[in-house]
């Protein structure tokens, strides 16, 4: 599999790894690590135990096979998340893709840090509503929610937001009387980080896609 901007990277389809023990804690956990909770996030908030992660973690952080996934939508815009594997230089990237081109743009990257525009609350919702079953990537609201999930920039979240991750990682196997307290504390560390946005503004306001074009993604 290739996208053009990625010659050099072994691009493998990551969607078989969602249903393993580990994903959600090696691809969520990223977003408490600034350390500002009192309470340390482990893999138990998302039904995993530290083996599951350091096993899915092997996968997932492979230099020689990068995981893409790959959030298709109906009549409008669509995401692609990739684990780029650069030895000494690891990083999630989000691209967004559009149905009206060829062309994925990268909006954002998780290295040490955020880096990049994100999403509305609204806007990640819209995503991961309406998947595109006539092509290849991952159907299951939950899973798209979750997947789009570090995109999330606002400072505005409506009073349903929590409830609804709640109930998005309690379909992925997160305990049930522990999904609250994880939702809230995710929303958390995603608000602070919006606080300290410089633009402040999403690639898609107005129907703009922002970031460099890299290519024309897998189908």
């Amino acid at each position: 599999m290739l996208i053009n901007g990625y010659d050099d990277g072994p691009l493998v389809a990551g969607e078989p790894l969602l249903a393993r023990l580990g994903f959600w804690s090696n691809y969520l956990l990223t977003i408490c690590s600034d350390g500002a909770c009192a309470e340390r996030a482990v893999p138990e908030w998302f039904g995993d135990d530290g083996a599951d992660a350091d096993a899915l973690s092997e996968l997932l952080f492979d230099s020689e096979h990068w995981p893409m996934f790959r959030v298709p939508a109906e009549g409008g815009p669509g995401a692609v998340v990739i684990y780029r594997n650069l030895v000494g230089d690891y990083a999630t990237d989000y691209l967004l893709t559009h149905p009206d081109t060829r062309y994925a743009r990268q909006i954002a990257s998780w290295g040490e840090e955020f880096s990049g525009t994100g999403l509305t609350w609204h806007e990640l919702v819209r995503i991961a509503e309406y998947p595109s079953a006539a092509r290849e990537g991952v159907q299951d609201t939950a899973a798209r929610l979750l997947l789009l999930l570090p995109l999330l920039m606002d400072q505005d979240l409506p009073d349903v937001a929590s409830a609804r991750l709640a109930a998005a990682l309690t379909a992925v196997g997160a305990p049930q009387d522990m999904a609250s307290t994880t939702a809230e504390h995710l929303l958390a560390h995603l608000e602070r980080r919006s606080g300290h946005d410089p633009t402040g503004e999403s690639p898609l306001s107005g129907g703009q896609m922002a970031g460099q074009p890299l290519g024309r993604p897998t189908e």
